[in-house]
């Protein structure tokens, strides 16, 4: 039956329906929850606070950095903010809405500054751009059957220890965080395993577990609808145009300033995992999986750590693997250039500090959410953790921006290198073997179920 069919059935099979009284509660209940909810979302665009640090955070403010920082001018930026800041402040919820819609028309109709240095790049749209720029190394073989499923526990419970260890700090900058608790060598609260990260990541592990080695951008979009209810920043752009129909690549690009943030950096162990010692193919998987939520420079966030994730189940040192992985990246990208800057400065320095330092400096005018600063924290972190444990962990949370994204990311790689072995008893205990999520259909699974999943959908791709 045909659409037109099926809504004159409707029509001709309608039965009026008879009011006893007039319907004035019906019309305030309908409209009821969608005000509460879109008010609700106007306020969070102006204020709002990370569940796990209760960072301070500003939807609209981040947007217009994020464009600028994208080489755009946001005409009267200034004076868009002040109007609502003001009407957050008088709560005025009718000009705050209007406030809301006039910065994220203005982030749309920005003007490209000429002199910025964000146009003296090469830009990678297409993995078939990127793949050109590099040469990827020949794959390695490596055991598949029980050595395969003790890596991935080790770097799965790696993750949920670095993510339930760096929530509670991120969003929070080195001195602040050394002037509240000190050195970070520990949990500072009882930990749990939510996390938004690791959501994208189990999507787009049903995806490959249902479509295996022809798994497309648009097949991990539909896991993202079927299973997650809300994102952040360019995850949430990028659910909002999936709903309407908008799929990769134009899903990550179309009205989205955030495209260039931690977004995709934060999901990319699961493409190393799926495809141990094949960064090729790690990158490629990152790449589709990117594009969903990404542009540029922020695809290429999660290509790196995808390609150091893989280059884990291979190689046993952290440093080779850093500057293997940096090399797989154009060096003529921004993102290029960041992540050799951090290197440069961790091999010039003795310390962690040293070397972190020239990197909060210089990218100081960056979001603590966007890929740069991340990146740079995650290198040097891995740089002087030496293959610790803790000591990698602390140096990532010392070095603060989006700290448990960071920490999980890393930690994996580091966890891969050494098996489950090496994770000392007081990070583990507090975790245990759960998961708990708010994936649809997979709210909670054993983190060595997930491990033994993991590996067989690997074993599928090779």
């Amino acid at each position: 039956m045909k659409a037109w069919e099926r809504a004159k059935k409707i029509l001709y099979d309608g039965i009026p329906v008879h009011l006893e009284d007039d319907n004035e509660t019906v019309w305030e209940e309908n409209a009821e929850g969608p005000e509460q909810l879109y008010d609700a979302l106007a306020r969070i665009h102006w204020h709002s606070r990370v569940p796990g640090s209760q960072a301070e955070e500003s939807p609209c403010i981040s947007a217009i950095q994020a464009t600028e920082n994208k080489g755009y001018i946001v005409p009267d930026s200034e004076k868009l903010i002040e109007r609502g800041l003001k009407a957050y402040d008088d709560d005025d919820i009718v000009e705050l809405h209007l406030a809301t819609n006039a910065v994220f028309e203005a982030c749309n109709n920005a003007v490209k500054d000429e002199s910025s240095p964000y146009w003296n790049q090469k830009f990678y749209d297409s993995f078939e751009e990127y793949e050109k720029a590099v040469s990827f190394p020949e794959k390695t073989e490596i055991d598949m059957g029980d050595e395969l499923v003790s890596k991935q526990h080790a770097g799965w419970l790696c993750q949920i220890i670095g993510g339930a260890y760096g929530t509670c700090i991120e969003g929070y900058v080195t001195d602040k965080i050394y002037e509240k608790y000190g050195i970070v060598d520990r949990y500072i609260r009882k930990p749990n395993t939510y996390n938004d990260d690791i959501t994208y990541e189990l999507a787009l592990l049903f995806a490959y577990d249902k479509f295996g080695r022809e798994t497309t951008s648009a097949d991990i979009a539909r896991e993202w609808l079927a299973r997650i209810p809300t994102g952040w920043s360019a995850e949430d752009i990028a659910l909002i145009n999936l709903r309407a129909g908008i799929m990769p690549p134009e899903s990550g690009r179309f009205h989205n300033p955030w495209n260039e943030w931690i977004g995709a950096q934060m999901r990319g162990a699961i493409c190393g995992q799926l495809y141990p010692g094949n960064p090729y193919m790690a990158a490629k998987c990152a790449w589709h999986d990117a594009e969903i939520s990404h542009a540029r420079n922020g695809i290429l966030g999660e290509v790196f750590n995808a390609i150091m994730t893989s280059m884990a189940f291979y190689e046993k040192d952290i440093r080779k693997i850093i500057c293997d992985a940096v090399e797989l990246i154009p060096a003529d990208s921004e993102y290029g250039q960041v992540i050799r800057f951090a290197l440069e400065q961790c091999r010039n320095h003795d310390n962690y500090l040293d070397a972190w330092r020239p990197c909060e400096s210089r990218y100081d005018h960056y979001n603590w959410i966007h890929a740069y600063p991340n990146a740079c924290a995650e290198i040097v972190a891995l740089w002087y953790g030496d293959c610790d444990f803790t000591k990698t962990l602390t140096t990532c949370g010392m070095c603060g921006q989006d700290a448990d994204c960071n920490a999980a990311q890393l930690i994996t790689i580091v966890g891969i290198v050494n098996g489950l072995d090496f994770i000392p008893e007081y990070w583990v205990k507090p975790i245990g073997d759960n998961l708990d999520t708010y994936v649809r259909g997979l709210k909670h699974i054993k983190i060595s179920e997930l491990a033994k999943w993991t590996a067989e959908v690997a074993r599928k791709l090779v």
